[in-house]
């Protein structure tokens, strides 16, 4: 089932380093069946630092990141509220440079309940859609011409900046107007849009923003807080 979600796991630690003992033999198994293209992240959340939550991290050439690098749009998700569970399974995801992974990811919490650590797989698809691509040259009549409608849940980028740039161009394309183009409550939806995804808690959110969007900071405030205002 795609993009599937569940109830959270009853496991839990008492920090990081304990999740990371407990949990380095099963990435270490999942890499070993997925192979190279198959991605094993182990994120400390415990800290709320997106921009260096990696503790562990499996065949990271697959998404360019490393021991210290980021966190994705989901990991901002998590910290808006980690009330919610957040476990989510064979959902669509993307890189930074445009290549399809199929990944699930299930969190952890500490013994007072909240959520320290993520363990997500991220299995790189480009090599099995070259391969489908050539038989499809081959064969043409057997291609469908469908292609994938449905977004890409997760975000996955080298650093925390790159997703944020990420989320931020999603929004525009939702709203559908170019924003030179955008009237205030164009750009309001935008800014509604992000907020519900969390992308302010991204530090320097306002200023990508603002560049983005045209305008400057205290306008985007300003819309910002007509935002909360209305959710309030």
């Amino acid at each position: 089932m795609s993009g599937t979600q569940t109830a959270p796991t009853d496991v839990r630690f008492a920090d990081i380093e304990e999740a990371h003992r407990a949990l380095a033999p099963i990435m270490e198994a999942v890499a070993a069946v997925g192979g190279p293209h198959c991605e094993v992240v182990l994120h400390d959340l415990s800290e709320g630092d997106l921009e260096h939550s990696i503790h562990a991290i499996l065949n990271g050439h697959v998404s360019g990141r490393e021991e210290g690098g980021p966190s994705t749009n989901l990991g901002v998700e998590v910290l808006r509220d980690g009330s919610q569970d957040h476990n989510a399974y064979g959902y669509r995801a993307r890189t930074a440079d445009g290549r399809e992974l199929i990944s699930s990811s299930v969190y952890y919490r500490d013994h007072e309940g909240r959520i320290i650590a993520s363990l997500c797989i991220n299995r790189d698809l480009s090599p099995l859609q070259g391969a489908m691509d050539a038989l499809a040259a081959l064969a043409p009549e057997m291609s469908t011409g469908e292609t994938a409608s449905e977004p890409p849940r997760e975000l996955v980028g080298p650093d925390v900046a790159t997703v944020l740039d990420d989320m931020i161009a999603e929004a525009i394309a939702t709203v559908g107007r170019p924003t030179p183009a955008m009237t205030k409550a164009d750009r309001i939806e935008v800014l509604r849009l992000l907020e519900a995804r969390g992308a302010f808690h991204i530090k320097r959110a306002a200023e990508r923003v603002s560049a983005r969007l045209g305008v400057s900071r205290v306008t985007t405030y300003g819309y910002l807080d007509e935002v909360r205002r209305g959710q309030g």
